[in-house]
This record gives C-alpha cells, sequence and structure tokens, in this order.
C-alpha cells in the first residue's frame, strides 16, 4: 500500500515523463533518479536553449525560482510540462517557498497550473504548462528542432 498522499502510480507516469523526450533536471535531488521504478528509455538531456519535453526545477527558496523560471519557460517545447517541486512541510527542510508561491509566479510568467502530486516523503510537485492560446506564439519563438 502507497503512503498516505501518494497514489501509488509509478513516479515517471504521475509527471508524465516518457521515453525519448529530452529533459532538464535543475537542482533535482541526488537521488532522483532512484524514485522511478524505471527510468524511460532514450531520455536526452540537451543543452541550454534547446526545446525540452520536460522539465523539473526543485527549489526551497523564492529567489531560485524567481531567477529560473522565465529563462526555463523559453526552453520549454510548446506542450512540455515543467514541474516545479517545493519541500513539503514534514521535510523539515527549510524554505521559504510554497504551491501558492509558485502558482502566482507562473501566473505572472505566461503558465498555468495544471496538476499537483507527491514526488516522495520530501518533495511536492506543481506541473506547470503553457496555456492553450498562447502555445503557437511560443512555438515561434522557439529556434529550429
Amino acid at each position: 500500500m502507497p503512503p498516505s498522499g501518494h497514489s501509488g502510480a509509478p513516479l515517471a507516469k504521475k509527471l508524465g515523463l516518457k521515453a525519448g523526450f529530452a529533459i532538464k533536471l535543475v537542482d533535482a535531488p541526488a537521488h532522483y533518479r532512484a524514485l522511478f521504478d524505471a527510468w524511460p528509455p532514450g531520455l536526452t538531456e540537451p543543452g541550454d536553449g534547446v526545446p525540452k519535453d520536460f522539465i523539473h526545477l526543485f527549489v526551497t527558496r523564492g529567489e531560485a525560482l524567481r531567477a529560473n523560471l522565465a529563462p526555463l519557460r523559453r526552453e520549454m517545447k510548446p506542450d512540455a510540462a515543467l514541474w516545479v517541486s517545493w519541500p513539503k512541510k514534514t521535510a523539515k527542510l527549510v524554505a521559504d517557498v510554497g504551491e501558492n508561491d509558485i502558482r502566482a509566479l507562473a501566473l505572472q510568467s505566461g503558465l498555468v497550473d495544471v496538476k499537483v502530486c507527491a514526488v516522495d516523503a520530501t518533495w511536492s510537485g506543481l506541473k506547470l504548462v503553457i496555456p492553450l492560446t498562447l502555445r503557437a506564439a511560443h512555438a515561434r519563438t522557439l529556434g529550429p528542432p
């Protein structure tokens, strides 16, 4: 039986991380890959400026969130997911950022939240996406595939 607050679904499914995705991890905990029952095959981690299918940012401080959100949005493919994770209150990590802070800054940055989930016993995550109405314009700002 999964811990309280956990769906029991594999983490890759909860996050929407799929085989062949171009991904970027920012300040992920050292044990991040171990959280997955199976690491999806064919994932690549291209450099900065290359459009990504999946980005996962971990923050404990508001200034890190503010510094990273806009640059990461520019690296998103139009239909990409940008997950932002923050420590749960029970994690006993020093943090000055939470779900409401992430949501507010995301809206200011042209992103909307569509899902929240437990990543592990320490981290919660908020899934951010580019609104459908802005995706065509965003696609025009990306470089060649």
